[in-house]
């Protein structure tokens, strides 16, 4: 658009539906080191705390009486809105969604009862082993590292409505906005009604950097004392991008490692051959300059050191062993046929083809990707598994009661305590 936004536009009309979807560079890892949160209760005061021209209850009652579904998100790179409707209410939604980014109020009662409602979820974390351990989990992997700062009930407290205000200010403005909108709509009326409600939007601003992480190389066991019959066991590193060259090797060798379900290596050995998880499997998250990848399990603590073990023999495996013939294909074929999944909506469609401009990936990485699963190699498996698996640089994590544990977690390595 004239002014700086991107938008992207997708026809369909099966249903009298709209949705609209957006992105901006503002997630977590843009927050101030002593105000953590402040991102994620910036999103939140945006939909709740109403608007210069309308206050938040208003605003909520607006939204119930037409039906429209209207949310702000926060993730550690990116903040993101989704907006829903009926063809015949989705300007009432696209109004109230154009005053929101470009006008909020941030109420000072709304923002209170925010920030304890927010309190209470953080207090509540602990008492959750699974989400607990993988927030740990987070912090460690990116220690030293703006995305690995972690929201407290402290840091909620410091943060003000004029801090609210000036994030909104740094980070929310027409070059740092793309929006997806899909449905019953024509291009020639969209980018119309866009620019009624964004065309007068001039605000200047700078895109904000964040620094890349580092790998922690150090291979410490990190544990976390807690009285309860389980333990949650994640170990991880740093793994390639979207943009690397081993992006698509690495993606079958999860698939196979863990990712795969029911046939994955780590889910037969640790769970169906042995019985030893109630949930195990790996995960891996590209982005556009690192990735991460981990694999997890949770098992009764009197097998805590054994599947720990057994997972680092797992992927030792991977780089010591290589994949069989059959492993390889069943992999790029699952992956290949699951693909189309991610494409079942337009606005998921029209999503999916945004954040590849977001990430400034090519433009056909996704009419691109079937055909390079496709052309993965067992040599390219055994070369990227021996490029990532080493020994030494895995963080791992492990929360449970050592007094139950089968044996002593110092039994396979250096171990560190976390209060």
């Amino acid at each position: 658009m004239e002014n700086g936004i991107i938008l992207y536009i997708l026809e369909d009309h099966e249903l009298p539906l709209v949705n609209v979807s957006a992105v901006f560079r503002a997630g977590s890892a843009y927050d101030p080191a002593d105000k953590a949160g402040l991102a994620e209760l910036t999103a939140r005061m945006m939909r709740t705390g109403g608007t210069q021209m309308m206050n938040g209850n208003a605003v909520d009652d607006t939204l119930a009486f037409y039906g429209i579904s209207l949310g702000f998100s926060t993730e550690a790179d990116f903040a993101s809105a989704h907006l829903s409707a009926l063809k015949q209410n989705w300007i009432v939604g696209f109004d109230l969604f154009s005053q929101m980014l470009m006008r909020p109020a941030f109420e000072e009662k709304k923002l209170q009862l925010a920030k304890d409602l927010l309190i209470e979820e953080l207090r509540g974390v602990v008492d959750e082993p699974s989400k607990f351990a993988f927030r740990e989990f987070r912090k460690l992997l990116y220690r030293g590292n703006p995305r690995g700062n972690l929201t407290t009930p402290s840091s909620i407290k410091t943060i003000q409505r004029p801090d609210l205000i000036d994030f909104h200010k740094r980070f929310f403005y027409p070059l740092n906005i793309m929006i997806t909108i899909t449905g019953d709509i024509t291009p020639a009326v969209t980018v119309n009604t866009v620019r009624r409600y964004f065309g007068s939007w001039q605000v200047p601003g700078k895109t904000e950097k964040i620094p890349q992480p580092k790998s922690q190389q150090d291979g410490t066991i990190h544990h976390i004392q807690k009285d309860i019959p389980q333990s949650v066991i994640i170990t991880g590193r740093f793994s390639p991008s979207k943009k690397g060259s081993d992006f698509y090797p690495f993606t079958v060798l999860d698939f196979i490692l863990g990712s795969g379900g029911f046939q994955s290596r780590i889910f037969q050995e640790v769970r169906s051959n042995r019985g030893l998880a109630y949930s195990t499997g790996s995960f891996y998250r590209a982005r556009d300059k690192y990735g991460v990848f981990g694999a997890y399990a949770i098992t009764k603590s009197s097998s805590t050191t054994e599947v720990l073990s057994l997972l680092r023999t797992i992927i030792g495996d991977m780089k010591d062993k290589g994949v069989r013939g059959s492993e390889l294909a069943w992999a790029k074929k699952s992956l290949s046929n699951s693909f189309i999944f991610s494409f079942q909506s337009v606005d998921q469609i029209a999503y999916q083809q945004m954040m590849i401009e977001y990430d400034t990936l090519p433009q056909n990485f996704l009419f691109t990707y079937r055909k390079k699963i496709g052309e993965v190699s067992e040599e390219d498996i055994n070369h990227t598994a021996a490029r990532y698996f080493t020994s030494q640089n895995f963080v791992t994590l492990v929360l449970g009661n050592e007094t139950a544990f089968d044996r002593p977690l110092s039994s396979l390595g250096k171990i560190i305590k976390i209060d």
